[in-house]
């Protein structure tokens, strides 16, 4: 029998752990190489993970919900299908499949956003049993002590905990978390932080309740109402907006701007963009450009902080926050400053359009340097967005439309006309940006807006 194993990725290189979230393919049921046959949630992005090899899935060893390290064995596909048909009749998980689902499971709930469990003396024993696979693949190619996959994953939490723990003098190893492997997550630092941790505080014990404990009581459930676990990315957007607010000094500015000139510039190259690219023309790649060449003349906006030190970022990479169905993701647009507006155009249809298909590389949601967001699309007026850390900036365009205002006509008198116009916001981190700086950045993009140059289709 000729058996292909099947792991849980290496989804970027900060990237530890992954909750295979939904499998898409049954025991027994054919597959083709690169056919999608399950789907994960990390703390990056949702993706649907492809058969290695073309032939019948064999085995499920682990089960959705689960949270597991990455490269952790989680099926097989057997390649000869006649072999597979007969093994494929018994459906039922393995022994150590099933082992594998009652130790993940107390790991699991945490990774979803759910509180820690208190455990009987009886369950706490079976969770730190490990399976033989799980013990295979935890400890092979990694060697033992400081450098063991467990040591390496209690250290090498998110880039935003680590700097965040940075940022408060606090030594991760000494922690005890809630992830997989006491890999330290973003709620046990802020728990540890919000109970007085910091530098040189005594370790605090495994975390009891979730963080919201500590702002009041928690709301219970009345007569019916449903009650639903938090989606791994739901837990993940909730913990990264609370974390923002935590981080950075949050201010905004508000701008409104004319887009007569780009509707104008829209309407007389639209059919023939349209027929050229095959892509729609939208009023968010001129906006886009407006931006990247803001912040190459206003840098601070495009920048990091870290500590005590201003990281002056020169690529500039526009993540897009794109709304789905099921969370919020933001993919980026890298060295958009280097592309055109049918540059920009594809880059944009093509990332929002594979965010909302679960095909997007983690990778792609990586190193933004500054993020857009557009719910104008929705009718909103304006908004007041939380930055996307580690950014210093986020720009929220509002609904454009037409509106009556009044303009100076070519005698010199004032008169009322129909414009089209949106409000945009700037949500700005006041640690190293000003509000000067960033009312500078925001009128050097009204400008560059308001008289955008035709020529540069």
């Amino acid at each position: 029998m000729a058996r292909v194993d099947v792991v849980m990725p290496q989804m970027g290189e900060s990237i530890a752990e992954g909750t295979l979230s939904k499998w898409l393919k049954k025991v027994g049921d054919p597959v083709k190489r690169d056919e999608p046959i399950f789907e994960i949630s990390t703390d990056k992005v949702d993706a649907e993970i492809p058969a290695p090899t073309s032939g019948v899935l064999a085995e499920i060893l682990v089960q959705e919900g689960q949270t597991v390290p990455v490269q952790t064995l989680v099926a097989r596909v057997e390649t000869d299908v006649n072999a597979a048909v007969g093994a494929g009749a018994a459906a039922a998980p393995s022994a150590p499949a099933a082992a594998a689902t009652e130790t993940a499971a107390p790991k699991a709930a945490v990774a979803a956003g759910g509180p820690p469990q208190k455990q009987s003396a009886s369950s706490a024993a079976a969770s730190s049993h490990q399976t033989p696979a799980a013990s295979t693949q935890t400890t092979h190619g990694n060697g033992a002590g400081a450098n063991s996959l467990e040591s390496r994953l209690r250290t090498k939490s998110s880039p935003l905990v680590r700097r965040m723990a940075a940022d408060h003098g606090v030594e991760l190893s000494a922690l005890h978390g809630s992830g997989i492997a006491g890999r330290v997550t973003k709620r046990d630092l802020l728990e540890f932080l919000e109970s007085g941790g910091g530098a040189g505080a005594a370790q605090r014990p495994a975390a009891a309740a979730p963080s919201s404990a500590t702002h009041g009581p928690l709301p219970e459930p009345w007569p019916g109402d449903s009650v639903e676990s938090m989606t791994k990315m739901r837990a993940l957007i909730a913990d990264h907006m609370v974390a923002s607010r935590h981080t950075s000094a949050h201010v905004s500015t508000f701008f409104e701007v004319d887009f007569t000139r780009i509707a104008r510039i829209r309407a007389k190259h639209r059919a023939e963009f349209e027929k050229t690219t095959g892509e729609k023309l939208t009023y968010l790649p001129f906006i886009i450009k407006a931006v990247t060449d803001g912040l190459r003349a206003h840098p601070v906006l495009n920048a990091a902080v870290r500590g005590n030190e201003i990281i002056y970022r020169k690529q500039i990479n526009i993540g897009i926050a794109v709304a789905l169905d099921w969370g919020l993701i933001v993919p980026v647009i890298k060295n958009a400053d280097n592309l055109s507006l049918t540059g920009l155009t594809r880059s944009l249809n093509d990332l929002a359009n594979r965010a909302r298909t679960k095909r997007l590389d983690p990778r792609e949601v990586q190193d933004g340097t500054f993020t857009i967001t557009n719910p104008g699309v929705f009718g909103s007026m304006i908004g007041t967005p939380i930055i996307n850390q580690p950014q210093v900036g986020i720009l929220c365009l509002g609904a454009i439309e037409k509106r009556p205002k009044v303009i100076a006509g070519p005698d010199g008198e004032d008169t009322i006309a129909i414009r089209t116009c949106s409000y945009l916001s700037l949500s700005f981190d006041h640690r190293i940006v000003d509000g000067a700086d960033a009312d500078r950045f925001m009128s050097f993009v009204k400008k560059t807006l308001e008289t955008f140059p035709d020529a540069v289709l």
